[in-house]
């Protein structure tokens, strides 16, 4: 467990180059392996969502980031399979509305959090707004910010102080007890030309494609450059990211489930403890509740 974080864990951005990681890298682990120890991930998740729900103190947030068709959605399906639904929050986050553009650019995000004792996830992040903007600067232009007025203005200064809003964002939520996770689905444009094309031949799938995921394919590097930027900029001990192989959808999946696990363990949730006086009554009401 301690080699997967260990391998794909990013704490810090000074050597990052996200060419250093692979697509498809699942090492010498079988497919056949790996989804016997995701079944096995599943329980001890289960155990320590109870255990996290009942503490009512800490919260875990689970960010997803990939390029389209990098299995993302199938990736919280499986992973989460089995988990109390109440204990659970999963958003996905589409374009801005223009409510939402009435405020910063956290600003729905922050909404979004985890209560305290819940496992949040979001499907797409605040991270957004430096990767398909930082692509799209003209996006920016919906947020009316004061001395930024055309797409030329979206200069170097902007997007570090972009970062650092992001830094003391999750760095505030990390000393208030959420504790914070991103993954990156490093996947390959072969692996999603396959699937553009899976999900076009399969008419069970063409609702799955859109022709704005094929245009953007376009700013392939650009979306690299970006994610590389980003992850370089605000990847930190306290708030890391994990850039997962998503080649193959099965590790991907495996190593997911398995840094979440390890994560929630190092957080040590525990189920709350009575005081001696109330462990006594417990005493006092059994004996009425048998004698019924």
């Amino acid at each position: 467990m301690a080699s997967i974080i260990g391998k794909f864990g990013v704490t810090s951005g000074k050597s990052f180059k996200l060419e250093n990681y692979r697509t498809d890298d699942p090492g010498s682990m079988e497919k056949k392996e790996a989804l016997a120890d995701l079944a096995d991930f599943q329980t001890e998740l289960k155990e320590y969502q109870e255990r996290l729900y009942a503490e009512n103190s800490q919260s875990l947030l689970i960010i997803l980031q990939a390029m389209d068709a990098a299995g993302k959605d199938s990736a919280i399906e499986h992973v989460m399979s089995g988990v109390n639904p109440q204990g659970c929050q999963v958003f996905s986050f589409k374009q801005p509305t223009s409510n939402d553009y009435e405020h910063d650019f956290l600003w729905r995000h922050y909404k979004a959090l985890p209560e305290r004792g819940r496992i949040g996830i979001h499907n797409r992040s605040h991270y957004e707004y430096v990767l398909v903007c930082k692509v799209h600067p003209e996006f920016n232009l919906s947020e009316r910010i004061p001395g930024y007025r055309n797409v030329s203005d979206f200069d170097d200064h902007f997007w570090e102080d972009r970062y650092e809003s992001i830094r003391q964002f999750e760095a505030h939520l990390h000393r208030n007890g959420t504790k914070i996770i991103k993954f990156f689905l490093h996947v390959s444009k072969e692996e999603q030309k396959k699937r553009f094309l899976d999900r076009i031949e399969d008419k069970y799938k063409n609702w799955k494609f859109s022709a704005s995921d094929v245009e953007e394919r376009s700013h392939w590097a650009e979306y690299m450059n970006a994610y590389e930027d980003a992850i370089a900029a605000t990847a930190t001990p306290a708030s890391p990211w994990y850039i997962i192989p998503a080649d193959k959808k099965w590790f991907a999946r495996y190593a997911v489930g398995k840094i979440i696990v390890e994560t929630l363990a190092k957080m040590e949730p525990e189920f709350p403890k009575l005081p001696e006086d109330q462990k006594n009554k417990l005493k006092t009401y059994r004996q009425k509740l048998t004698k019924e």
